[in-house]
């Protein structure tokens, strides 16, 4: 009798099939941040972007005084 109340009680909270929810969050999260890490690497390493900054630190030191 106290396993049926067990469950009932559980059943009711809605922690019943939630198990392992977490981790799959988690692990999604991190594999999103990855991916999102090598696209932006990518993209400032990139030549247009290179020479963009380099531009762009160029024309900042240039500046007279």
């Amino acid at each position: 009798m106290r396993i049926i109340w067990f469950r009932m009680r559980t059943a009711l909270r809605g922690r019943g099939g939630d198990a392992g929810m977490s981790t799959s969050e988690y692990a999604m999260g991190t594999i999103a941040a990855c991916a999102f890490a090598a696209v932006l690497y990518k993209v400032v390493t990139s030549e247009v972007v290179s020479t963009a900054l380099q531009s762009t630190i160029g024309k900042a030191l240039d500046v007279p005084f």
